[in-house]
């Protein structure tokens, strides 16, 4: 499976950043050894239903030391027998596009 997904604390700084709390979850993320990736608005995580979700609860934790309040947004792929998905959707959308050349 692949799970895209957001955290954020909530904060009382002035500027409202959460690049330090977002951070630490991306550390989590990163240390699981699982495929990822991030933008500047998702991480995606590629593995196992029970190893997915345990490191998303793990980052969840991780950000909720920096407010007391964490939102969560994830969306799920779910496709039983793949791997390698993370990588393989794009290698397949840019083939597609190059081929609309």
């Amino acid at each position: 499976m692949i799970v895209a997904f957001s955290l954020a604390p909530s904060t009382d700084n002035a500027d409202g950043s959460v690049h330090d709390a977002v951070a630490a979850a991306v550390k989590v993320v990163r240390d699981s050894g699982l495929p990822n990736s991030t933008s500047s608005m998702f991480t995606e995580i590629e593995g196992e239903w029970d190893e997915v979700m345990d490191v998303i609860k793990r980052a969840t934790e991780a950000v909720a030391a920096y407010g007391s309040r964490v939102s969560l947004v994830l969306k799920a792929d779910i496709r039983p027998g793949y791997s390698g998905e993370l990588t393989g959707k794009i290698e397949r959308l840019e083939r597609a596009l190059d081929a609309q050349e």
